[in-house]
């Protein structure tokens, strides 16, 4: 017992040891996934936000992590919105459902229906990606309509002052891409009108591209200088390009304003080129950390490993020693105990083997009892039965008999054999009754001479049919094997 837990003490120590946990990505959760895809998307790494997040996805559907779910889904879709806005859709309705079927602790209405904020937040992104496949498809806003007048009538109704101007925002982007500017115009005066400091700028920004759609430059112009661009640079490009158009429409500088359009386009690229520059060098500086923990994490592995190594070492030999000394004794305990159970057990084989050597020979004499009994009756009866006295008292004197004797005397056989006369008809059907009467004359041993008399043919005959019936009618072709014993079959 003291040798096994040794052992078992020995190779748990190797497993642990062995068997330490990957560094973090091995053991990562869904929410610790979606914080590293945040970080890396708010250092412009968007590949790398993009693949965590929809690692993210796999693990919170495989934990059941609805809450890391949708939210996943909601941060995917904004990251390849400009990129891909049909998966983008395809995925804020994906977050929609999962919301829907496991919301966080918000309000609902009287009829069951949500009303929290997340809810808003999530229709109002559905709508506005809805908008954007509208607008590269040339399809029906219809879709992206309905999601934001959801969203917009319960933000409303919860009086969400910031959903509401957010809500607004969406449906004047959606008019404007329409071009249905008044409209727009419209939605953007009352989302500015609700606007909190953080939502201002982008309400702005729609308010006067409004103006701008209508040619309502001193308007336009006097929106875009309210706009305070802190450090957003996007923001700072849109308010500057849009400035210098004003001026050059109020100029009639129309040629112009097209190559300041194809200025700021070529600034564009080459501001995303540096988005991809710096994604491709976070990436890179990524992976060398990774690559140096896993170093490191190795390191500590081989000199935890060496120490666990030395130290179970030592144990396996002192085991061993003590092993080797317990199996010894143990073995020439069990050699003792074999031999001696072995020998109890030879003593038992042979008295049981003369037991049943004794009890075989018993049995025997008493079948071989019974089966002279048996034989004695079979031919007392038979030696009483008229028809055979008949055919034992003719000597070689023709022998005939008649249809009843024939009858009595199978009847007779059949009482005594168990009704062999009767398996055989039934066997073969198409015997003739001569071939029967043959079998019958030959069960009952009479000689091939008293046969011969019967049927008035010589005792070559006799053998002949015995022969032919045989092979025939029993289908037996073995020369050693006579009729007699097929029939005692």
């Amino acid at each position: 017992m003291f040798i096994r837990s040794l052992y078992i003490f020995i190779i748990g120590a190797l497993v642990v040891a062995c068997s330490q946990q990957q560094p973090r990505q091995d053991s990562q959760t869904a929410a610790r996934c979606l914080e590293e895809a945040e970080a890396a998307l708010a250092n412009d790494s968007i590949r790398q936000g993009e693949t965590l997040l929809r690692k993210a996805i796999q693990l919170s559907e495989a934990s059941e992590d609805w809450h890391t779910n949708y939210i996943a889904h909601q941060r995917l879709a904004q990251a390849i919105s400009q990129s891909n806005p049909e998966e983008a859709l395809r995925l804020m309705k994906k977050a929609l459902t999962v919301y829907e079927q496991h919301p966080d602790d918000e309000r609902r209405s009287a009829e069951g229906r949500l009303q929290g904020k997340n809810y808003v937040i999530l229709l109002d992104f559905a709508g506005t990606y809805a908008a954007q496949v509208a607008f590269t498809t040339d399809g029906s806003y219809d879709e992206a309509l309905d999601f934001i007048h959801r969203a917009y009538d319960i933000a409303e109704a919860q009086q969400m002052n910031d959903m509401k101007c957010q809500t607004l925002t969406s449906l004047a982007n959606i008019a404007w891409a329409k071009e249905d500017y008044r409209q727009a115009l419209d939605y953007a005066h009352r989302a500015a009108s609700t606007a909190t400091a953080d939502l201002r700028p982008g309400t702005l920004q729609v308010l006067a591209r409004s103006y701008l759609s209508l040619n309502m430059l001193d308007s336009a112009e006097t929106v875009y200088r309210q706009i305070e661009l802190g450090d957003d640079i996007n923001m700072a490009y849109i308010v500057q390009s849009n400035l210098a158009k004003i001026a050059l429409r109020r100029i009639g500088a129309t040629a112009i304003e097209d190559s300041v359009d194809e200025a700021f386009n070529q600034i564009e690229d080459i501001y995303f080129n540096a988005l991809e520059q710096k994604d491709q060098y976070y990436q890179e500086t990524l992976r060398q950390e990774m690559e140096n923990q896993q170093l490191e994490y190795r390191s500590q592995m081989y000199a935890r490993t060496l120490i666990i190594v030395t130290i179970a070492s030592a144990i396996i030999l002192l085991a061993v020693v003590l092993a080797l000394r317990y199996r010894i004794r143990m073995l020439r305990q069990q050699r003792e105990y074999e031999q001696s159970k072995l020998a109890n057990e030879l003593l038992m084989q042979e008295q049981e083997k003369r037991r049943l050597h004794e009890e075989a020979e018993h049995q025997k004499t008493l079948l071989h009892q019974a089966n002279e009994v048996v034989a004695f009756m079979q031919n007392f009866i038979l030696e009483r039965t008229e028809v055979l006295k008949k055919l034992n008292q003719s000597g070689d004197a023709l022998i005939t008999l008649s249809p009843h004797e024939w009858s009595e005397i199978e009847r007779t056989l059949n009482a005594i054999d168990g009704n062999r006369f009767a398996k055989i008809r039934e066997q073969y059907p198409t015997m003739q009754e001569d071939d029967i009467r043959l079998c019958i004359l030959t069960r009952l041993g009479l000689s091939n001479r008293t046969i011969g008399n019967i049927y008035c043919i010589s005792i070559s005959a006799v053998q002949h049919r015995k022969l032919k019936l045989k092979k025939d009618v029993f289908g037996e072709t073995n020369p050693d094997i006579t009729l007699e014993q097929i029939l005692n079959k």
